[in-house]
């Protein structure tokens, strides 16, 4: 049992048997942040689903992340609305493909993440930032984005993140006509991924390949 929802019982019972009542709202509060835990690991979870299936939306996904940011908002954590504006971009900008939303959630995210620390979160935002700008023909500010979130992932040990931040670099390389860059960035990749054992991104390795 989540040592949260363990305390709010202990509250309870000492209400009603020995009439303490002064733990009922930090209680509460905790059984709130608990909540918005909880919906963002069930929106990841539909998000995964998202990815793997046939593409079909669950609005569940987007209420879910939603919920958690209101959740985050009322207990004045700005750490996790960091974390629920990143999902509430990425949502629009994966699932919706609908740019403005995606950008202004995704902006939000990487100036909380900033502010509070979470580099996490600010590789996360900024990659997807990156994707953006790359759709947007902005190649320059994309690379930039892409090349920042992968310094983070980096110092993380995120390796599997840098390799897939690497899939974009290699598209903007191969754009731009630098195919040695390309090249070098992609034989990185392919070990990192292979290193993670991150089959997805290695697949998406193999199809950037082609293009080369």
């Amino acid at each position: 049992m989540d040592e949260r929802v363990r305390y709010a019982g202990d509250q309870y019972e000492r209400a009603i048997f020995q009439g303490e009542t002064d733990g009922l709202l930090a209680a509460d509060r905790q059984l709130d942040a608990a909540e918005a835990e909880l919906a963002v690991a069930r929106g990841k979870l539909l998000h995964g689903r998202f990815l793997d299936g046939p593409g079909q939306e669950d609005p569940r996904e987007l209420e879910l992340f939603r919920r958690a940011l209101e959740l985050y908002d009322a207990l004045g954590d700005e750490r996790g609305r960091a974390e629920a504006l990143f999902w509430i971009g990425c949502f629009h900008q994966v699932v919706r493909d609908d740019a403005e939303p995606a950008q202004e959630a995704l902006e939000s995210s990487a100036a909380l993440a900033r502010q509070t620390g979470d580099q996490l979160i600010l590789s996360y935002a900024l990659r997807h930032l990156g994707i953006a700008a790359h759709r947007a023909g902005r190649a320059d500010e994309a690379a930039r984005l892409l090349g920042e979130s992968t310094q983070l992932r980096r110092s993380l040990g995120f390796t599997a993140g840098v390799a897939a931040n690497q899939v974009g670099l290699i598209h903007l390389a191969i754009d731009q006509g630098r195919h040695a860059d390309a090249e070098s960035l992609l034989a990185e990749a392919t070990t990192l991924a292979a290193s993670a054992n991150a089959s997805t991104i290695t697949n998406q390795l193999t199809a950037a390949r082609g293009r080369l």
